[in-house]
């Protein structure tokens, strides 16, 4: 079916695009690449099914849009699941599983230690391929909308950015600060994003965190290491605001005014209350409301700064 052909009224047909959208990744502006990956996930599992629940259920939405209309027309398009990167996440999700067990203490344990080294090198792996795969959708002029998946999976993501665009920020909501050095002894985990992220990309000059509120004091001593380039919105402080009588627009305000020209956002789904991701890993009380987090990138996108790429991660 050609987009002329296509009726947003109707009832969309499964077997098209994302969304029922008819897009080629030739014809599309948005290119949606699943990464299929939770090896070291440290509590609930499941988001490894993430991509493609996403993608089965999209053609049940309706996509008028009250501020844009018709966001469709800028051509959306999912790229195929990888089957290599869910056949290397089930490898490294057993290897890992034993780590977890030990409370990662692999020390004297050749066993263990030689696990770690695999799932470290798998980890680095799966970097290079999303490196790979978002490099070619930028240098392609599109769009890269990374769909997770664990929040290690956008490191990979973030280099490429580097590489095309230069420096630039992350906006990352989540509940948790992600910025411990290696959690178990796993070098890409999910609880490490965000420090890997300052660590070896110098190109990132700002990270902005919304909606943190579980964090260990080591993760503290990081972010305030960093001087200004981290400014984290904890949720206690935001609830605080609120309750005192501060407007959640100056609280946005002070959010957007942390960012650079160029920013990549970061969600983690936990960043909102709970009861939005009943079944997500790791859910926290607290958080931010789905018409909050929607606010704060409604009012990003009319800032004048330059969206360079998204992640929904878990």
């Amino acid at each position: 079916m050609a987009i002329s052909d296509y009726d947003p009224s109707a009832a969309a047909d499964p077997n098209a695009g994302i969304f029922g959208l008819p897009y080629s990744y030739e014809e599309a502006k948005l290119i949606y690449l699943s990464v299929p990956w939770e090896a070291t996930t440290s509590y609930g599992g499941g988001t490894v099914f993430g991509p493609q629940a996403i993608i089965n259920a999209s053609p049940q939405m309706d996509i008028y849009d009250l501020d844009v209309q018709d966001p469709y027309r800028c051509g959306l398009h999912a790229l195929p699941v990888s089957s290599e990167i869910m056949k290397d996440n089930e490898h490294a999700k057993g290897l890992a599983q034993s780590i977890k067990d030990a409370h990662g203490e692999t020390k004297g344990n050749p066993f263990l230690q030689k696990s770690l080294q695999e799932v470290n090198a798998l980890s680095k792996k799966l970097n290079r391929y999303v490196f790979q795969e978002v490099s070619r959708i930028l240098d392609d002029g599109k769009i890269a909308v990374l769909i997770g998946g664990d929040h290690s999976v956008p490191f990979g993501a973030f280099q490429a950015a580097a590489k095309k665009f230069g420096t630039f920020g992350i906006l990352h909501f989540d509940a948790h600060s992600d910025t411990r050095h290696s959690y178990m002894g796993f070098e890409h985990s999910h609880a490490s994003i965000m420090h890997n992220a300052a660590t070896f990309i110098p190109e990132i000059t700002q990270i902005t965190q919304v909606g943190i509120r579980d964090f260990c004091d080591d993760e503290i001593q990081f972010t305030q290491s960093q001087g200004t380039r981290f400014k984290i919105f904890f949720d206690q402080h935001i609830s605080d605001l609120k309750l005192r009588g501060k407007s959640f627009l100056e609280i946005t305000e002070s959010i957007l005014q942390s960012l650079p020209d160029k920013v990549w956002v970061s969600f983690d789904i936990d960043g909102l209350d709970p009861r939005y991701c009943p079944h997500t890993g790791t859910p926290v009380p607290g958080g931010l409301e789905y018409a909050e987090a929607i606010f704060i990138l409604k009012l990003l996108a009319r800032s004048g700064r330059t969206i360079i790429g998204f992640d929904l991660n878990e």
